[in-house]
């Protein structure tokens, strides 16, 4: 169910790796007890193990994977580096204005529905107009590029896949709708097979 566990797994589909996933039961708080502890010292989801190699926070995650594994999947990242450097600053929008506002409607509009919780409309209309005002910037980037950051899906499309695959089922929906380059842009990535993959893996 974790947005940031969703976003390292779709990146995995991605680059067609074969992979162990690691149930963590956070119900009875084994996210910050032993073994879990040693591989994530906030107790958040995900970590990865690869090897020697132990990671956490999933934008990092992601970034590893996509050059380690650069030659397998689909290419996330652009061997031009002045390509890359506008994918990064696309990815650095996504964690930085994109996310705060989309995670807080992730929170109210699905999440707490889903755990018994009532819903706050202050937090929802505040998270809602400044939301809007990032998908303002999108269209007119997404009306020059069919991606965000280059001509083809890169990590700073992917990023984005797991609030929006929430957001799509609320009231939301209509501030991307609106929108026609974004509306566009959520329904090619949204349809992305390895995408599919990880929709499965959560109804399991």
């Amino acid at each position: 169910m974790s947005t940031a566990t969703m976003r390292a797994i779709v990146c995995l589909q991605e680059k067609e790796l074969e992979f162990e996933f690691v149930p963590v039961n956070m119900a009875t708080g084994d996210h910050k007890k032993e073994p879990f502890i040693s591989l994530n010292p906030f107790g958040q989801v995900p970590a990865l193990e690869d090897g020697d190699l132990k990671l956490f926070e999933s934008r990092a995650i992601t970034n590893y994977i996509s050059h380690e594994y650069a030659g397998k999947g689909t290419d996330l990242i652009c061997k031009d580096s002045k390509k890359m450097a506008i994918v990064a600053v696309w990815m650095e929008v996504e964690a930085h204005h994109f996310d705060p506002e989309a995670s807080k409607l992730v929170w109210e509009l699905a999440v707490k529905p889903m755990l018994g919780m009532t819903t706050d409309p202050g937090a929802v209309g505040a998270s809602t107009e400044k939301l809007g005002r990032v998908l303002d910037v999108y269209e007119a980037r997404l009306a020059q590029s069919k991606y965000l950051g280059c001509d083809c899906f890169s990590l700073a499309d992917l990023h984005h896949l797991p609030c929006l695959n929430y957001l799509m089922s609320t009231q939301v929906k209509e501030l991307f709708d609106s929108r026609p380059h974004v509306s566009a842009w959520c329904q090619d990535i949204l349809a992305r097979p390895a995408w599919a993959k990880v929709v499965e893996m959560q109804k399991k």
